[in-house]
């Protein structure tokens, strides 16, 4: 596809947290197969921007201490200027996606992602990733194990955390 000066790669990076651990234990503990534990962030503008626990962050792509993506999605291209889309995160790091919003089921790294990947270019993140929450708690071990999980808050360390006062001078 070809690029133009007024558009802008958006590119969905995808990250197994298991480290592959959940393709070998996950037939065991919850009696189906799960490929991965999955975090994920979009990449555009030569930045990575995710959320997790301490709200929206960002940092160079593959700056955190996950390391590089296991895999990267291209989602499209957008022609929403870098300015326009700071005020939109900034709007939602202040609002839905402030870190105390963060639910490991409900509210999340891929939650974020989806939302912003259909702001900048109208297509979802897929439906393996975004339907992991309800595969998991649709077991009897996931339900047993849903009240531990809740009180975890994933925040990828090496991230910068987005908020209006590092946006408006």
């Amino acid at each position: 596809m070809e690029q133009h000066d007024s558009t802008f790669g958006v590119q969905l990076f995808i990250y197994d947290l298991s480290r592959g651990m959940a393709r070998q234990l996950s037939p065991i503990m919850l009696g189906k197969q799960l490929d991965g534990i999955w975090h994920t962030s979009i990449v555009i503008y030569g930045e990575e921007f995710f959320y997790g626990g301490a709200g929206i962050s960002s940092c160079p792509p593959g700056g955190t201490m996950l390391g590089p993506p296991d895999t990267v999605v291209e989602l499209g291209n957008t022609e929403v200027t870098e300015e326009i889309f700071m005020d939109y995160l900034s709007s939602l790091g202040e609002t839905t996606y402030s870190g105390d919003k963060y639910r490991l089921f409900e509210h999340n790294c891929n939650t974020f992602t989806n939302e912003v990947a259909q702001f900048l270019t109208g297509n979802k993140i897929p439906t393996y990733i975004t339907d992991l929450p309800s595969e998991v708690l649709s077991t009897p071990f996931g339900q047993v194990l849903r009240p531990i999980l809740d009180s975890i808050h994933i925040a990828p360390p090496g991230g910068n955390v987005i908020s209006s006062q590092n946006n408006h001078s």
